[in-house]
This record gives C-alpha cells, structure tokens and sequence, in this order.
C-alpha cells in the first residue's frame, strides 16, 4: 500500500532512497540545587561543556571539502561565534553562581531569555534565527546531561543514498550527512525560513519539513520518494511510480546544468519586456553570492545583524564602514538598505519588552525607531552618507500611516541638516521608498506612492497580517497561501498604484523568489523582483520564457476564481504554460 505524508517543500528537487530514522534521545533538563562549595566545581562542568561544543563543530568544520560554498561554511562559523558569545558563556556562569542551579537550568534560562527576543522581531525571517540558539544551547546540554557525545552523526556508516528522517536537524547536521550522501531531509519540524533549510537548498539537497508524526507511518529502511517541489514523501510506491520519479531526476538534472547558461542572460520575456533581478542579503558576505548568480543589485539588505549579539549600539561611523563594504562590492550596482527593522525586543529597551502582551502588533520596525529617535538618527546619518559613495536608497519597514511616514521623513530632513552643519558628505537627493506589508498600507498605496521614490512589496509579512498566521508556527502555517484571493488583490493594487503615480514597485518578499508564481507576477504587472541567491536562475528562466500576451487572460481567469482546488489548478497552468 502507498502512503502519502504531507509537509512543506523547503528544497526543491526528487530523492529515492532508503529511508534512515534519526532517534535522538528527548532533553529532559530540570532544576537542583548547587550547594555553595560545589559551585566552582558546576561552573567548571559547564565550561568543559562548551569546550566539547567548540571541539564538535570544529570537526564538522574540518570534515567540510575546500570547495564547499563559502556561505555554508558561515552557518558552521556562526554557531562557533556563539559559543564565544558572552550571552552564551558568560551570562550562564553567573546564572550557576547567583542562583546556586545547575548548568542545565542556567543555560535554560538564559536561552529563553534569548528565544523571547527573536521571536519578538518583525521579520519573519529574522524570527527563525532563534533556531541558531536552539542548536547550540541543545549541543551544550547534550553534553552537560550525558557528559559525552551521545550522536556522533559522522560514526553512522551506510548513509549513502538514504533519506534521513529525523525530528529536527542543525545546519552543522546538513553539512555533515551531505557529505556523508544523503540523498535527502524529511524533519517532522522546522519552517522555510530555517537555517537547515537555507542549507539544504544552498547543497540542492531535496528536503521537507513539518512532516508531523513521520515516525509513526514510516519504517526504517523502507524505500521512499521525497518530492521537494511539492513538500511530499511517498512509501511503497509500485515500481511504474517509482520509474516516472527516476525520470522526473534527470530532467530536474538537465534543467539544473541549462539553468547555469542563463546567468549573463537578460531577464526578458518573448515578448521583449525585461525584468529587474535583485537580491536579497544580510551579511556582506552574501553580496558575492547574489552576483554570482547574475543579481543586478541588492534589493534588501537586512541591517539588523549589525545589532544583534551584542551589549551596545552600532555608532553612525561603524554602520557607514558596513556599508561601505557592501557598496565597494557591489562596484556600482544599486543597493536598497533597510533601516532597523526589529520589534519591542531588543536589550536596548528590555522593560518594554516584557511588556508588550503581543509583539507582532507592537513597537517594531519603523514604530520603535520613531518611538526611539536615539536609535534611529545614526543609522539614518549613515545611510545618507553611504549615499554618497555609490547608488544607495533608503527603504522603511511596516509603515502604516501617513503620520509616522512624515515623522520619518522630517527626521531625515532633520539629520541631513546636522551632517551639513558637520561637514560631512552625504547625497541630499538619495531616494527614500517604503515597505508595504501591512493589510492598511497596501490598500492605501496611492497615499504612500504619492510620498515616497519607491514601493518594495514584503509578502511574508502581508501575507501573514492579511490572513492573520504565523507561517513559522507549525499548527497553522498550512494555511500560507500566497495566492489567496485577498493576498493577489493587495498586490495588484500596490504594483497599479505604483503605475498611476510613476513610482518603481519591486517585491522582497519570500513570493518573489517562487517559480511557482513569477508568471502570476508578471501577469500583475510586476517588473521588479529582489529574493534569494538560489532562486534567481530558475525565476530568470522563466521569464525569458515567457510571453506577457500569453498569460494576461489565464491570470485574469485566476484572479477571478474563487475555488480553491480550482485556483491551484490555474496557477499550475500559468506555470507551466508553453510560451513560443
């Protein structure tokens, strides 16, 4: 009997193999009391603790090819810098000594002290850095429980062309039974967002997540179909299954080596309309990956790693030496920089924080940089400045109201006033554009086109705002859909009132780097896209095979249905279509 299990798709692509059950044993951490003259004995356990995670990741690290993509490496190196961290070893220690608690307690709490602050922030895919605490706080207390490595992942043998089923991986575990050869991911938890998943997508290694109860269905050594594309895994497939999904394998294989060729290529349809790729960043070590993979530019650099993991505030010099970084790299392309885009979390304003009974409709983004013009100001001077050394825009998070966009922009006028007074060099005439991402604010784009250079559309946050889900929370990201109804009106509405009033309208969000409904954008008038460096070939393919002409009348058909099992029918036509 064939049995079907349903998850989200986070990296496209068909595995075939047997399937390898992961079982890690369930972390039960209590509390107990330390007594006082066996404190220094259980802060000393708890740093021998950190120095077995340091030796764990440094051998994953040094099992990593030299030609493994640089980017993957820094989800290795990321967690190492963690458990340099004084948020990670520092702050548990003194935890163990004031409290008199164990190590495991200690690191407890400082971790969801830690958690609280990710998922207070506004950015969905901010959000799922707290994922990076959880892997490293949970390799710390494996070993403060068992006192030794308890899953030495690199000692299984015969993983080669298995699929790994598992309740959840790190980015470390990825990398280690990539090279092992896996052939693919099935988690029972995780998102899209996830670092795991930024991994698996970056090594093109079919993955799934949210299979819940897998382990219940599924034996191990049972041969499976993992179909990436369509987050779905199959068990006892019949042999003419089993050969149409061979088959599937080699062409997705032969697309891959066509995809490479498109690179230098325009991103124009049949028809002759060309497109804009950016892509999106947040490190400027991401800046070399978006122009590998043929970007124009940046069309969302995140700032808000400029201000996380540590005790102060970035200074206006600081933050303008970032960005001059990027903007050397970039050698002229057009860079978008957002201004600070976190919530009512951060440890600059902790009291706040604790009070705010619901953070996703709180003090955040643009609401917590007017509400704290001390935070705002140098990062608003530097930007301006960066301006001046290449082709900058300033762009503003969550904005809702014409009120706080004038706030805004006063206090720009403000700041360009004191850099004059200054002496320094700025670009007085650098454009300032908003992300629409509220329900509000898309269907008031007229009032905000009519004030701003530019619209960058966030779909993550308007899809989730228009249909009231959290698409990191597992019990109700099955009801994401992008193509909603409500989700294409807004959208369509904000690329027309861009139109009417001559100003550019890009989208950033997670939509626009989905093959799935590029052609459903272009249909919507959208001639501008800014997402990740692993979407831009595939998306670029298909607009150069594209004719607008073609899909005007099938779009219009969509927008136009309200059956859902219909309107995922038509939205597979639009994909799919033969344009010549």
């Amino acid at each position: 009997m064939t049995v079907q299990l349903s998850g989200i798709g986070v990296s496209r692509g068909i595995a075939i193999g047997k399937a390898h059950l992961l079982e890690r044993d369930h972390l039960d951490v209590t509390e107990y009391r330390i007594n006082a003259d066996l404190i220094d004995a259980e802060v000393e356990r708890f740093r021998r603790a950190l120095g077995g995670a340091r030796e764990q990741l440094r051998g994953i690290r040094g099992r990593i090819p030299p030609d493994t993509s640089a980017d993957i490496v820094e989800f290795i190196d990321t967690h190492l810098l963690m458990l340099e961290d004084s948020t990670l070893t520092v702050a548990p220690e003194l935890l163990i000594r004031k409290q008199g608690i164990n190590a495991e307690w200690a690191l407890k709490q400082q971790r969801d002290a830690l958690v609280q602050v990710f998922e207070a922030m506004d950015d969905a895919y901010l959000r799922t850095r707290k994922d990076d605490i959880d892997h490293v706080v949970s390799r710390i207390q494996r070993l403060l429980v068992h006192d030794e490595n308890v899953q030495d992942l690199s000692a299984i043998d015969h993983l080669r062309g298995t699929i790994v089923l598992a309740d959840e991986l790190t980015p470390a575990d990825v990398v280690l039974l990539y090279h092992q050869g896996v052939a693919g991911f099935v988690t029972e938890y995780g998102g899209p967002l996830s670092h795991t998943a930024i991994v698996a997508r970056s090594l093109r290694i079919p993955t799934i997540v949210g299979v819940h109860n897998i382990h219940r269905y599924i034996q191990d050594g049972e041969t499976l179909v993992l179909d990436g594309q369509e987050g779905m895994v199959l068990a006892g497939a019949d042999a003419l299954m089993l050969e149409h999904y061979r088959q599937r394998q080699h062409q997705d294989q032969e697309r891959a080596h066509t995809l490479v060729k498109t690179r230098l290529e325009p991103a124009c349809t049949l028809d002759g309309v060309c497109v804009r790729l950016f892509g999106n960043i947040e490190l400027t070590e991401d800046v070399e990956e978006i122009l590998d993979a043929g970007a124009e530019g940046v069309g969302l650099y995140r700032t808000e790693f400029l201000y996380m993991n540590r005790e102060d505030t970035p200074d206006e010099d600081e933050q303008l030496e970032h960005y001059r970084e990027v903007i050397e790299q970039m050698q002229g392309r057009p860079l978008t920089i957002r201004t600070l885009d976190l919530g009512a979390d951060k440890a600059l304003d902790t009291e706040a924080a604790h009070h705010c009974t619901n953070p996703a409709l709180g003090l955040r983004a643009i609401r917590l940089c007017l509400h704290d013009p001390g935070l705002f100001r140098p990062q608003l001077k530097a930007v301006l400045r960066a301006a001046a050394l290449g082709p900058v825009q300033m762009m503003l998070p969550m904005l809702s109201s014409l009120g706080e966009l004038r706030q805004t922009l006063a206090l720009i006028d403000e700041v360009k006033h004191e850099l004059t007074v200054e002496g320094k060099a700025f670009d007085p005439a650098m454009p300032v554009g908003g992300m629409i991402e509220v329900p509000a604010a898309a269907l008031a784009a007229d009032m905000f086109a009519a004030e701003l250079d530019f619209l960058s559309i966030g779909t993550n946050d308007l899809i989730q705002y228009t249909l009231a889900i959290d698409r990191v929370d597992d019990e109700v990201n099955y009801l994401y859909d992008p193509s909603h109804p409500a989700v294409l009106y807004l959208i369509r509405h904000i690329i027309q009132a861009g139109v009417r009033h001559q100003v550019p309208v890009s989208m950033c969000g997670e939509m626009a780097g989905d093959p799935l409904y590029s052609r459903l954008l272009l249909g919507l008038g959208l001639n501008s896209f800014s997402m990740q460096a692993s979407s831009l070939l595939e998306v670029k393919d298909l607009i150069r095979h594209t004719r607008l002409d073609r899909i005007t009348e099938p779009v219009e058909t969509l927008m136009h249905t309200w059956d859902p099992d219909r309107r995922a029918e038509l939205l597979e036509q639009i994909r799919n279509l033969l344009c010549t």
